[in-house]
């Protein structure tokens, strides 16, 4: 059955990205029905660990602990995401074919030039994906998002939100243990970032967001538009 009409479609340039950004707000929202779905750039070929079999595989099994409901892979280069129109209209592709009402991409300062790189793609393909007379091809029904948002990886910035998801740290930290190729050091690792510590970074960092806004933990988000606040004594709203 396609899946279609998700309530989020999370896009990151590697398997792993997605959920060190913004996993426990994924938890969060999949406990509560909503449709959320990852779409990952690149199969991250070149990774220093692990195979391309291997990180789909751990992929498929974060999603699960996430409760996604549908995960899909571009086949991009890794390290080759480069500003490119056949890159673009895959993009739209997949904006198209599952109609999100709001997408998520990482924030464009990161160490990591593919995750920049992939937030430029991302933001490009949201407008053009929005376009009726942008072909790409295959029949899809132009769709138009309803909010852009930005997710953090290896940056430390600070947020214009952020998404309590005190209860699902937990939830976050295993579906970043199913990486064991990228997070768990053995005595064949390639040494890297992401085998001394980087999981209890991350949750370091989300308790330092959850501290400033009152919680236990949280996830923080950039945005490019003003946060519209329906009511200033109830909930802010999505819709900007």
């Amino acid at each position: 059955m396609e899946i279609t009409n998700l309530d989020i479609l999370a896009i990151g340039a590697h398997s792993d990205d997605v959920e060190i950004g913004m996993g426990g707000t994924i938890a969060k929202y999949a406990s509560e029905g909503k449709k959320i779905g990852i779409c990952d750039l690149t199969k991250a070929e070149l990774s220093s660990n692990g195979t391309v079999e291997l990180r789909l595989q751990e992929a498929e099994k974060a999603a699960e602990i996430l409760g996604v409901v549908v995960r899909e892979t571009l086949d991009l280069p890794d390290r080759g995401l480069y500003m490119k129109e056949e890159y673009i209209k895959k993009i739209v592709r997949a904006i198209r074919k599952y109609r999100p009402r709001l997408l998520f991409a990482p924030y464009h300062e990161d160490r990591h030039p593919d995750h920049g790189n992939c937030a430029r793609l991302v933001e490009e393909a949201a407008f053009s994906a929005g376009i009726k007379n942008y072909d790409t091809g295959d029949g899809l029904m132009p769709h138009r998002v309803q909010s852009l948002y930005f997710y953090m990886i290896n940056g430390f910035h600070k947020p214009d939100f952020v998404i309590d998801i005190s209860s699902y740290m937990e939830a976050k930290k295993r579906s970043l243990q199913a990486y064991e190729s990228q997070f768990i050091k053995t005595h064949t690792s390639y040494e890297t970032p992401l085998v001394n510590g980087y999981i209890e970074s991350v949750e370091a960092r989300e308790r330092l967001f959850g501290k400033d806004a009152g919680v236990t933990y949280a996830e923080g988000f950039m945005s490019k538009s003003p946060l519209v606040i329906r009511d200033l004594l109830g909930e802010s709203s999505w819709k900007n």
